[in-house]
């Protein structure tokens, strides 16, 4: 067994054990089953892992999810909790799609409702929501506004008719964090954003219309407002180029600032400052800005479902139901209070990849969920179920208060366009039924089902592990992509 072999602990629980003579700090904790196991094996996922647990500061464990896959030196599918006072803040802990994340709405309708006007709704949607690479959204702003949106985030966009007020009550965070500050966002980062708000983008990012195939938790289901057989939309997007130039200005700055502060690293992709630092809070400040201009992403993106549903369906939104039923960060840091060692403590969780799963009775949790837990949505791919959790204790003990955030990729894009067609892919999509527009023949390809894991194991393990807990089954009936 080498040094890098994690040992099985428990069911679904690897470890390695902390070697000072490799700089871990903490030991590396690897949820999953043996064939995901395997698969992280495959590449850098837990060397990542490793990299990790020797950053000043880091309490507890290298955490890895069951989607954990290599990452821009973190792995994806990783936690990784830092010492608020003591230790460091990290800008490729959280990435460089600063709050993608993933949100959903309900709705009154039946399959049988949507199917015959399915192939006109995704075209309608796919018209009215920018998608693609360089995409531009379907507002200007002017620098003020732009600030506006950073500093309020979702309110902002309610306050300008894009949505309704009770979307604010089902946001982490309410769709806002309170202390971002334009004034740490640079003018490259502000040029790249400000035509995007409002926008879809490429890669994994998408807009689902799903039915609701299996309902695990009935209690759980009925609160969020999911029937079996009803029409959901799920969006998966963050903060575009925004965050991405956020997070490399910030990474070229943590890594000039670690000579200053005496901190070695194996790879300089783990770039960090001490939390409490003039660079660790303007890193904070300006990702928190990030946060707030991806949330008011989404909730335009919300804004313009409902009015093309209403379009094409000729119904008001209110007659068909369209609530939101939460929205969730899975790129973030913030400061959380979580035990370690018996003794609670604040912390920076940095969450890359990962989902907050807090379970009931926390006062993060909006109101209408406190009872329960948090509600927590893992996508698939474009072919395959996406899941709705719900947040359960065991995350506070295992995780940090995390879970996994998707199905995470086996097969790298290039790979993806070698292997497969998008006449293949297409075929495919069809046969199950689904309708898929995409900006480019690329965009098809490269997110084949085929490319990504089995989000059935992924979210088995968090099931079982009582990580968050199964409520519902959602399957893809049609698709846009960038």
């Amino acid at each position: 067994m080498s040094l890098s072999t994690p040992k099985k602990i428990g069911k679904m629980k690897y470890q390695i054990e902390p070697d000072s003579s490799r700089g871990m700090r903490v030991p590396v904790t690897i949820y999953a089953d043996e064939k995901l196991l395997e698969k992280m094996m495959s590449d850098r996922t837990i060397q990542q892992a490793i990299n990790v647990s020797t950053i000043p500061g880091i309490q507890g464990s290298s955490v890895v999810l069951p989607d954990g896959h290599e990452g821009y030196g973190f792995p994806v599918g990783g936690v990784a909790a830092m010492d608020a006072n003591e230790g460091m803040i990290s800008p490729g802990g959280v990435g460089y799609d600063i709050n993608c994340g993933v949100r959903l709405l309900r709705t009154n309708l039946s399959e049988n409702d949507v199917r015959p006007k399915l192939k006109e709704l995704i075209s309608d949607l796919f018209n009215s929501i920018p998608s693609g690479v360089g995409s531009k959204g379907a507002i200007k702003l002017s620098p003020s506004q732009l600030d506006e949106v950073l500093v309020k985030g979702v309110p902002w966009a309610v306050e300008n008719g894009y949505g309704r007020t009770e979307d604010v009550n089902v946001c982490e965070e309410n769709g806002h964090m309170e202390n971002a500050d334009p004034n740490k966002v640079s003018d490259k980062a502000r040029k790249r954003g400000a035509p995007q708000l409002g926008s879809l983008g490429s890669g994994n990012h998408f807009l689902e219309i799903q039915k609701v195939a299996e309902i695990h938790d009935e209690n759980a289901a009925k609160i969020m407002g999911i029937e079996k057989g009803t029409v959901t939309i799920l969006t998966h997007c963050g903060s575009r180029g925004f965050g991405h130039q956020v997070c490399s200005d910030y990474l070229r700055i943590s890594e000039q600032a670690l000579k200053k502060y005496g901190v070695t690293l194996p790879d300089r992709e783990l770039a960090c400052v001490p939390n409490s630092s003039e660079e660790g809070e303007s890193y904070r400040k300006a990702m928190f800005a990030a946060l707030n201009f991806a949330w008011s992403n989404r909730q335009m993106i919300t804004h313009w479902t409902r009015k093309s549903f209403e379009r094409v369906l000729k119904q008001s939104e209110s007659d068909l139901g369209m609530d939101l039923v939460y929205d969730v960060a899975h790129n973030i840091a913030k400061v959380e209070k979580h035990k370690v060692d018996g003794q609670l403590k604040s912390v920076v969780v940095h969450r890359k990849g990962a989902t907050r799963a807090f379970p009931a009775h926390r006062d993060e949790i909006p109101q209408k969920y406190r009872e329960i837990g948090q509600p927590v949505f893992i996508p698939g791919s474009m072919g395959t179920s996406s899941w709705i959790l719900l947040g359960q204790p065991n995350s506070m003990n295992l995780t940090f208060g995390s879970t996994a955030h998707g199905a995470g990729r086996t097969m790298s894009r290039t790979r993806a366009r070698k292997n497969y067609t998008e006449s293949q892919v297409r075929k495919y999509l069809t046969d199950k039924g689904i309708v898929v527009k995409a900006l480019t023949r690329d965009g098809v390809v490269e997110e084949a089902p085929q490319a990504y894991k089995d989000v059935d194991s992924i979210v088995n393990v968090s099931h079982e592990l009582g990580i968050a807990t199964k409520v519902a089954k959602l399957l893809p009936i049609g698709v846009i992509k960038g």
